[in-house]
């Protein structure tokens, strides 16, 4: 068994049984790479690796300063290799199955408040067809909790606005459907009929809603530079990102009193023990609550 063949087949199988995206095939694939390196340099084939050999392997790794988010992504990128070498080559057994990822400290998001958001929201300058498109950007990214990747690659064809959705594309190409509030749906409507009719548009990019001036999809750093410069704008002192945003929208969902299955499904998290997170939020906030306003605090 080669590494070179284990390797294609392993992308084939990701690709078109697990239909996972580019850049989820490209790290698992990264991670085999990576103790494929290790065994080369130990001489090892990859018949020999057994639990001890990637025990090691994780040790050596660990001495590079990795992660342990990096590390745990990494091991379980391993077991799923081992997996597919079960099924498809009959290896008698997953090296990696009984070792135990590092623990985890799930670091608490930032997340912007009600005024906050207004206040980068209403920093724009509306006069520019750019502005008009980045109000309608800003609103959807905190009206609907879209990771920037779906933004940047929303449709036309996937709006469906006069029953208040959106069909959007996330993780490992999978679809879901999104509420959008009538806040958001204003300001795209603006852009859509307005501004983009105005915009010369590339062939092949017809169907994508946000553009750049050259008629092309927007680049997820262009969101990013957008946002940075409004935070910078209103002086807000909090370090932001698109995915702020979806973040922002989650927390104020679960404040709110959302169920958690219904934000999970927006969000399109796989585990909904990814969605808790947003519970321990709302649990701060209600503690500063109690700290502002309780006599005893």
């Amino acid at each position: 068994m080669e590494w070179d063949i284990a390797k294609r087949d392993f992308k084939r199988f990701l690709q078109f049984e697990r239909n996972l995206s580019k850049n989820s095939i490209e790290a698992y694939l990264n991670d085999v790479q990576k103790l494929e390196s290790y065994c080369l340099f130990k001489n090892l084939t990859l018949e020999q690796v057994h639990t001890k050999v990637i025990q090691q392997f994780l040790i050596y790794i660990n001495d590079f300063n990795i992660s342990p988010f990096t590390q745990a992504r990494l091991l379980s990128g391993l077991k799923t290799f081992f997996d597919f070498l079960q099924i498809e080559y009959g290896l008698e057994q997953n090296p990696a199955e009984l070792i135990e990822s590092p623990r985890l400290n799930r670091k608490i998001p930032t997340v912007l408040n009600i005024q906050e958001i207004d206040n980068l929201i209403g920093a724009i300058d509306l006069s520019s067809p750019e502005g008009q498109r980045n109000k309608a950007i800003l609103e959807i990214l905190y009206g609907c909790g879209l990771r920037v990747s779906e933004l940047v690659n929303l449709k036309i064809s996937n709006l469906y606005l006069d029953v208040e959705f959106i069909k959007v594309e996330g993780k490992g190409s999978k679809e879901r459907l999104i509420p959008i509030g009538t806040q958001a749906i204003k300001y795209l409507k603006t852009y859509l009929e307005q501004i983009r009719p105005h915009n010369p548009i590339q062939a092949g990019y017809e169907d994508i809603v946000f553009l750049n001036r050259r008629g092309r999809t927007l680049t997820r750093v262009m969101i990013f530079i957008i946002i940075k410069d409004l935070s910078q704008k209103i002086g807000l002192e909090k370090k932001i990102s698109p995915h702020t945003f979806r973040h922002s929208f989650a927390s104020h969902l679960v404040e709110g009193g959302a169920d958690l299955r219904a934000v999970q499904d927006m969000l399109g998290h796989e585990s909904i023990t990814t969605t808790e997170i947003y519970t321990h939020i709302d649990r701060d906030y209600l503690h500063s609550v109690i700290t502002q306003y309780h006599p005893r605090s």
